[in-house]
């Protein structure tokens, strides 16, 4: 869903950043760099989703959609200041998908929509605790 949705964000904002490309091109720069990227993605999101299964456990009384995009975003804001890594030792930094990340607002401003979209739509899929 994620990946389904970053064409329109890089519209809005006007920035080619793409965690896709991003993940794909740091594995492989040949054709399937798209279907790497895409697994590695829905395989972060099965972790983050495994952890807060556990989290939801945890914590009583925690509303699944506030605990969701909560952790969503505290994941984008701890992150973030990773992007120094992509923008200096990225093989394919600067192409397509890659712009500079860390000074980057309008990417800052697309990672932010992207945790809170995956976030809400992560607490309104949760199932009621049993």
């Amino acid at each position: 869903m994620w990946a389904a949705q970053e064409p329109l964000d890089q519209r809005l904002l006007r920035c080619d950043y793409s965690d896709v490309a991003i993940l794909g091109k740091a594995v492989t720069r040949g054709r399937s760099w798209r279907r790497v990227g895409v697994a590695l993605h829905v395989a972060n999101g099965a972790l983050f989703g495994l952890a807060y299964h556990q989290a939801r456990q945890i914590i009583p009384g925690a509303g699944p959609r506030r605990l969701a995009l909560g952790m969503a975003l505290a994941e984008h804001v701890a992150l973030y200041p990773l992007c120094y890594l992509i923008d200096r030792y990225h093989p394919a930094r600067g192409g397509r998908g890659i712009p500079p990340l860390l000074t980057n607002p309008r990417a800052f401003a697309q990672a932010t929509w992207r945790h809170a979209v995956f976030g809400l739509v992560l607490g309104a899929l949760a199932r009621p605790r049993q």
